[in-house]
């Protein structure tokens, strides 16, 4: 698992991190939760790769004392077949992500 927190001074645009996906071959798609919403614990058969674009995510990895807290423009790749739960913050998430 590896995560790139974000280094610019104000928050980035779904179109600048999109456009990053897509230089790196990436096919990148959006979804949104509201505050609060969860997602029981799951795994991926591929590598996901996704932004936060607005508001705020808690990944929780079972298997790890690792919670990876992601805000605007932080980006999280996990590996394939990670098991990992999600918390959505208070003011509900978008996100983009792709499978690589």
């Amino acid at each position: 698992m590896q995560v790139i927190r974000w280094q610019g001074t104000a928050e980035p645009q779904e179109s600048t991190l999109r456009q990053r996906m897509q230089q790196q071959g990436l096919s990148p798609y959006s979804w949104s939760n509201g505050p609060g919403d969860t997602y029981a614990i799951h795994s991926h058969t591929y590598e996901k790769v996704l932004y936060c674009v607005h508001g705020s995510i808690r990944f929780v990895m079972p298997n790890s004392a690792d919670n990876v807290d992601l805000t605007p423009g932080d980006c999280l790749i996990l590996p394939a077949n990670t098991p990992h739960s999600a918390v959505v913050g208070s003011h509900g998430v978008m996100c983009i992500e792709a499978a690589r």
